[in-house]
């Protein structure tokens, strides 16, 4: 019997017109996608090529021109603002370049805030929060407040912030590039662990080759539009 396949995110169509000084510049150009549960996907390309465009698509943050997209089955073209950004929040994970923590909250706060939102109760919150700063290596960080973490440890509370609530998908905007050579293979195998443990769904927009070599599934833009979409097989276990 093979096995079932559950999709995170697809896109049918989708197009992203924006103006700019009264002409019209395609940003992202027909693009229709399916991506797994459980995929490890990197969106590359060069400035320009609509890389961050499309995965501000996928998460909702930003609205399509034309076609539709759909999260874990529930089509956010079809909703209105306070119905996509409850989707964002219960089903969706974000991983900003510039971490985008709470400077007057500790990292345990911060890595809990969207349980809070969503109403989890304070001692399931802190459970699963330490645990999961146990799994990504931070584990007795959780008092301290960013100021008194490094690049590398702030980017991953930020990666402990976007899985902690069991999303559907994750979404990451060059999660690698304010970080050192040895802080960026650290969260790259941090990232890796925690798709290939615990199944969760990454896409990110990236220039960094060393995630282009760990994606399982890279889709190049060029102006907009998906040039490629090569799928490689899991080295779990290998």
């Amino acid at each position: 019997m093979s096995e079932q396949r559950v999709v995170a995110v697809r896109t049918d169509r989708v197009w992203k017109v924006f103006e700019h000084d009264g002409i019209a510049v395609d940003a992202v150009r027909d693009v229709s996608l399916e991506i797994q549960r459980g995929e490890f996907v990197v969106l590359a390309g060069p400035s320009g090529s609509g890389k961050t465009t499309l995965l501000n698509l996928l998460g909702g943050l930003t609205a399509p021109t034309r076609g539709a997209v759909w999260i874990d089955g529930q089509e956010l073209t079809a909703m209105k603002e306070r119905q996509r950004a409850r989707l964002r929040l219960e089903r969706v994970g974000f991983v900003f370049q510039a971490y985008n923590l709470l400077p007057v909250l500790t990292a345990l706060e911060n890595a809990e805030f969207s349980l809070l939102l969503r109403g989890v109760p304070a001692e399931e919150r802190k459970r699963k929060v330490q645990e999961l700063f146990q799994r990504i290596g931070i584990g007795g960080l959780e008092d301290r407040r960013p100021s008194k973490l490094s690049g590398g440890q702030q980017q991953r509370v930020a990666v402990a912030r976007a899985v902690v609530g069991e999303p559907a998908l994750v979404l990451a905007d060059e999660p690698t590039a304010n970080l050192d050579s040895a802080s960026s293979i650290a969260l790259l195998d941090v990232m890796t662990t925690l798709n290939e443990d615990l199944g969760t769904t990454f896409v990110f927009a990236t220039h960094d080759q060393r995630l282009m070599e760990r994606a399982r599934r890279l889709i190049r833009l060029v102006d907009g539009a998906v040039e490629s979409d090569t799928r490689r097989p899991s080295t779990k276990g290998a």
